[in-house]
């Protein structure tokens, strides 16, 4: 387990074989960002060695022999970026203050490399925008500004540098000052501060400039000093703690539960919830790694053991219990703002992995929705695609639930990146605008309307001879369940009845092709199943789908559907005991799941909830499987769907 360095640690000092502590340093982050040849390099150089941050032989390595310390070189630590004179990659840098202790990440100021600092600024306290005071406000300056404001950066300042290079003009600072206030007003930020500098000479940076008298405000090194820092929602019923890792039981036969609290605060006796499953439990016991800290704020890393013996896994929240708790959404569905990484554009329909935290999801997108201009800062409505480094709002629908916040609420719920499955490359990081519930089959939709056949039912089925239904048989696997609608199809079609078989792999290489085995992906598979033996039973066709659906709410959801367009569903629970079941194991899952290279295998690790009222039940052990199909023509028979 990992402490995370924007925590505030106690520190000590032995002194004479005493242990002396000394206060507690807080961590601010910072992210600087500006178009090229706007100073940022020169900026960072000079911050280092004003605090004297810098290493003695790294200081050594940029001094020339008249003396002169190329500032820009202290931090373009990659030789490409010397070699081009530019940065191209988020670099971090670390300084000190007698106070506080700073992480800095310096992003790229190049347009093509826009996306890193996206991701730099993603977790910064503070934005550091630089401005050239001759050149002012640029396409680059607009662009990262926005940025900054998407992905919540609460401080945003401006260094107008290069003051200098105009005489130290106080009319052209209040010139730009009234440019920056209308850019954080076309942005939505609260205010960007403007400090007149000159990374070069040092004035104002971290000391006072003696050319600058008009300016009595703060350098940049006390406005960086005065910023408060503050645990996000440190209340109990906000609680958010991602789980990271779960370890082997101890001697006490205790697993621990391990994660960076993300939000709110957590002790021993806690009521908790654990989500998605909604399992609820009591903290037992409570590890800060710090004796001082009995109670677990954001953003400590904490183990946590629970009173009961519940099923919680890498990727699970863990959420106040309490009846006043401000939960999460059991989300599917998400309305995002993405910033694309790949050269590879991205459109409508694309499919990708969705990783939030330590947990990853398939995600389909939905509609591209708007597309922001760096330019003029508005926003491009119906955008045909994302390409490298574009910014855009869409709508994501997962394969299965993903817990989640709007990110203006909480930053590490809020965040997720977007990696391609074939190449395993990230290729979008995003923010969460509004995490939606959407329950499979109960979904409304006010913008499309259902359209029916210019032929009646009635009218198709008098003329094709035929009415339509579904058969849903569920059961264990290898309970005989396709033996038995492989059967059931022959003795339809043998009858002249037009009947086709919903094979559950079959669909899986076509319409279910973008979903795995994980709860939420098997509920998702079902209810897609359910709609289309829907619609070939409202064709006439007899559907009949042979599918494990452990679920009962899932069935209920296929039954539900034929219910509302008043078509019949016959459920067929083939009941055959496990034991016969693992016996047969024609695919050999049950061996793989008893040796453990196979989880959530239905029937050993994972439930089966058997239907309370079936329209049949049969346990195919020794059974003659033309008599148990007979049974099931039988029952559309009674139902009026076939003659007899």
């Amino acid at each position: 387990m990992t402490r995370d360095p924007s925590e505030d640690s106690q520190q000590s000092e032995t002194l004479l074989g005493a242990s002396v502590p000394t206060p507690r340093r807080q961590i601010l982050r910072l992210a600087t960002a500006g178009s090229v040849d706007d100073g940022k390099s020169t900026l960072i150089g000079r911050i280092l060695h004003d605090t004297g941050s810098l290493p003695t032989d790294h200081l050594e390595g940029v001094t020339s022999d008249d003396g002169d310390v190329d500032l820009a070189a202290l931090s373009d630590g990659l030789r490409a970026e010397r070699e081009q004179g530019i940065t191209i990659d988020v670099a971090y840098r670390f300084f000190s203050s007698p106070t506080r202790s700073y992480v800095l990440a310096d992003t790229p100021g190049h347009e093509r490399y826009t996306r890193n600092t996206f991701t730099g600024a993603s977790n910064a306290h503070v934005a550091v925008l630089l401005v050239d005071a001759r050149k002012g406000l640029l396409r680059q300056t607009r662009r990262h500004a926005r940025i900054a404001t998407l992905v919540g950066v609460p401080h945003i300042v401006a260094a107008v540098n290069k003051i200098d290079l105009v005489d130290f003009s106080a009319d052209r600072f209040a010139e730009l000052v009234a440019d920056l206030n209308e850019l954080a007003t076309n942005v939505g930020a609260a205010e960007i501060t403007a400090i007149p500098v000159a990374a070069k000479l040092g004035d104002n940076v971290v000391n006072k400039s003696e050319n600058t008298p008009w300016y009595t405000g703060p350098t940049l090194l006390e406005y960086l000093e005065g910023i408060e820092l503050h645990a996000p929602n440190p209340i109990a019923r906000e609680l958010r703690l991602p789980i990271q890792w779960v370890s082997r039981p101890g001697p006490d036969g205790k697993r621990s539960y391990t994660g960076r609290v993300a939000a709110g605060t957590l002790d021993v006796g806690d009521p908790v919830l654990v989500l998605p499953s909604g399992s609820r439990t009591t903290v037992t016991a409570l590890d800060t790694l710090d004796p001082t800290r009995p109670t677990a704020v954001a953003p400590l890393s904490v183990s946590v053991q629970l009173a009961d013996d519940i099923d919680v896994g890498r990727g699970d929240v863990i959420v106040s219990g309490a009846d006043d708790a401000h939960l999460p959404v059991a989300a599917r569905e998400l309305s995002a703002t993405v910033c694309w990484l790949s050269e590879t554009p991205l459109h409508a329909g694309d499919r990708v992995a969705l990783k939030q935290g330590a947990s990853t999801v398939r995600a389909t997108v939905q509609a591209l929705e708007r597309k922001l201009d760096p330019e003029t800062l508005l926003e491009q409505v119906g955008p045909s695609e994302l390409a490298l480094n574009d910014i855009g709002t869409l709508t994501l629908r997962t394969s299965s639930v993903v817990v989640a916040d709007p990110y203006a609420s909480n930053r590490d719920t809020g965040a997720f990146i977007l990696i391609d499955e074939a190449s395993n490359d990230t290729v979008g990081a995003g923010t969460i605008l509004e995490p939606r519930e959407v329950i499979p089959g109960k979904a409304t939709r006010n913008d499309i309307k259902w359209h029916p056949s210019a032929l009646s039912r009635n009218e198709r089925w008098t003329k094709i001879g035929q009415r339509g239904a579904t058969v849903w048989l569920t059961g264990l696997p290898a309970s005989g369940k396709s033996t038995v609608a492989v059967a059931l199809e022959r003795e339809l079609v043998n009858r002249a009845r037009v009947a086709y078989l919903v094979d559950g792999d079959n669909i899986r290489h076509g319409i279910s092709d973008d979903l795995g085995f994980s709860p939420g992906d098997r509920a998702e598979n079902i209810r897609r199943v359910g709609h289309l033996a829907r619609l070939f039973a409202d064709a006439g066709v007899i559907a009949i789908a042979s599918m494990v659906s452990p679920l009962r709410s899932d069935r209920e959801i296929a039954r539900e559907l034929h219910d509302a367009a008043d078509l019949d569903f016959i459920e067929v629970h083939v009941s055959t005991p496990v034991g016969e079941c693992e016996r047969r194991d024609p695919k050999g899952l049950y061996e793989r799941a008893r040796r453990g290279e196979l989880k959530g295998l239905t029937g050993v690790d994972a439930p089966y909830e058997k239907p309370e009222n079936p329209d049949l039940r049969f346990d195919t052990t020794g059974a003659d499987i033309a008599e148990l199909a007979g049974r099931v023509v039988d029952e559309l028979v009674r139902r009026g769907v076939l003659a007899e």
